[in-house]
């Protein structure tokens, strides 16, 4: 039985070390070599300190900036811990809402944000929230149709604004894979760069 068992312990002790350490270690030291960007997060700084990533949306809702998609991410009420209150882009958590089309908190909520959008054709990803709740991209019809609210906010033309909105709008990966797409946070990084008009954390409510 010794003869059959030494075999089977030296397999699993060799699959374990490579499985389990060497591969993940290799990985691990090949993508910080390669592409230290993305393996270390996606990480953004702003004068020496990390205001977010290019990964996980950030919740602005300042006029002065463009807005995320929806995020329905839900967490305890600090002051009711039998409560839930609004969490949208909780990096601790991700989910979507798993609500119905018949749900009259769905139907208010996206019902609300058509009147704020106007009521001209909406894009999808204006009114729906994703999978994560935690989106960092909104299509350029979205990023298109804020224009004239950030413009007017910041004393700017809307001709201006668009030309940042086109100029970060980033295409299908390898033109075919996803679609074109807008991350918000770098385009408001860039919409401050050009004329500050408050500081980011003012208008991100982390």
């Amino acid at each position: 039985m010794i003869k059959h068992l030494r075999p089977a312990i030296v397999v699993i002790a060799l699959f374990t070390l490579i499985t389990g350490f060497i591969f993940p270690i290799g990985f691990t030291l090949a993508a910080n070599a390669l592409l230290p960007f993305q393996a270390g997060g996606s990480l953004i700084p702003r004068d020496g300190k990390i205001i977010g990533s290019a990964l996980i949306g950030q919740n602005f809702s300042s006029d002065k900036y463009f807005w995320g998609r929806p995020s329905a991410l839900m967490g305890t009420d600090p002051k009711d811990a039998s409560k839930q209150i609004g969490t949208p882009y909780d990096a601790g958590e991700s989910g979507a809402s798993n609500l119905g089309p018949t749900s009259k908190a769905l139907i208010d909520r996206v019902s609300a944000d058509i009147a704020k959008a106007g009521n001209k054709p909406v894009p999808g990803d204006m009114l729906t929230t994703s999978a994560s709740g935690l989106d960092p991209d909104i299509s350029p019809q979205t990023a298109l149709r804020q224009v004239a609210r950030v413009a007017k906010a910041r004393g700017l033309p809307d001709s201006e604004m668009t030309n940042l909105v086109k100029a970060h709008t980033e295409a299908a990966t390898f033109g075919f894979i996803g679609a074109a797409r807008v991350n918000v946070l770098e385009l408001n990084l860039a919409l401050d760069a050009q004329k500050p008009a408050a500081k980011l954390a003012e208008g991100a409510a982390r």
